[in-house]
């Protein structure tokens, strides 16, 4: 998924970078507040594009001797920083900008045409952005095997362990919505000859960044503080190991995201009696392949599995092993 993920960074890249210049433009021509904030908004938006495709890029390092997991959860961090810097500054500009336009209205919006042309230019490509981030996160849920719903997306955005694709569906959606208060402002404005409905726009969009900020910093701190798979995927893996007939029970299931598809495995599990070694062993394969079909996993993985019986205490020992391959 990183390869749709890094397709949908870019076409919201240079999107959000032509549409900068040309808001940026408008906004200087027409002395606008809206349009000032849409430049801060599609601004950042630029910028966010680039943190987000170094977070990807970083999180593909091999992993060391100091960071024996990897750096998957660079794309968490920067994610992070996307939603609290760059998203809460342009929304702060924004909010400064409208309020001061409310003490201090302009007389009136010079070459307000320019404005409307500019804004459906960026809907336009605002819109196609945001078609290809959804047809991935669609793409995502219909690989699982699962019904593509309304009901499933918000699921998705609640359980999505892939910050990169969420980020740019938050982005591309939150910029749709300020094109669409900004024109309306500037409409209102425009017949009534009162300055004022372009200034609360502004504060409007402010307003919505601050908020579309918030949700993207809360759904990344999760995963930065490290969050488990889904339960669906959870109640999976348990059904499918118990499936095997060498299995008890389920002891404990301990799981962490340290990226979109790097997950820590820790299962203990109780076997069933008169079991040798081999056996164990066989035991042990089978399901470490089982965890890795349920969440779709690369090999080798990080999958520990801890195994106990009366009549043969065994543990197994190749997580560690495939941890120090990956580190060569």
């Amino acid at each position: 998924m990183v390869g749709g993920s890094k397709k949908a960074v870019y076409a919201a890249l240079f999107g959000n970078l032509g549409i900068a210049i040309a808001k940026l433009m408008a906004a200087i021509m027409t002395g606008s507040s809206a349009m000032w904030s849409e430049s801060y908004h599609s601004l950042s938006d630029t910028f966010n594009q680039v943190l987000l495709l170094v977070g990807i890029r970083t999180s593909r390092k091999v992993p060391s001797e100091r960071h024996p997991f990897g750096f998957g959860k660079e794309q968490f961090f920067w994610s992070f920083v996307v939603a609290t810097l760059l998203f809460g500054i342009s929304g702060i500009l924004s909010l400064e900008k409208g309020f001061t336009s409310l003490y201090n209205p302009i007389p009136r919006i010079e070459n307000i045409g320019i404005s409307f042309v500019i804004l459906l230019i960026s809907a336009v490509f605002e819109g196609n952005a945001l078609r290809i981030a959804f047809k991935l996160f669609k793409e995502t849920i219909e690989a699982r095997g699962e019904k593509f719903s309304m009901g499933m997306i918000m699921t998705e955005f609640q359980e999505s362990k892939d910050p990169t694709i969420l980020t740019v569906m938050v982005e591309d959606s939150a910029a749709l919505l300020g094109i669409a208060i900004a024109a309306i402002g500037l409409y209102i404005s425009d017949i009534t000859g009162d300055t004022i409905y372009d200034a609360v726009s502004s504060v409007a969009i402010g307003i919505i960044l601050m908020l579309f900020a918030f949700f993207l910093a809360k759904e990344n701190r999760g995963l930065l503080i490290g969050e488990a798979i889904s339960r669906k995927d959870y109640n999976k893996i348990i059904e499918s190991v118990l499936s095997l007939p060498q299995v008890n029970r389920v002891i404990s299931l301990r799981t962490m995201h340290f990226g979109p598809k790097d997950v820590l495995v820790a299962m203990e599990v109780s076997l069933i009696d008169n079991m040798n070694t081999d056996g164990v062993e066989l035991v042990i394969d089978e399901i470490e392949e089982r965890v890795r079909q349920v969440l779709s996993l690369p090999t080798p993985s990080k999958i520990y599995v801890e195994v106990e019986s009366d009549s043969c205490p065994f543990r197994s020992k190749r997580y560690s092993d495939k941890l120090r391959g990956n580190q060569n």
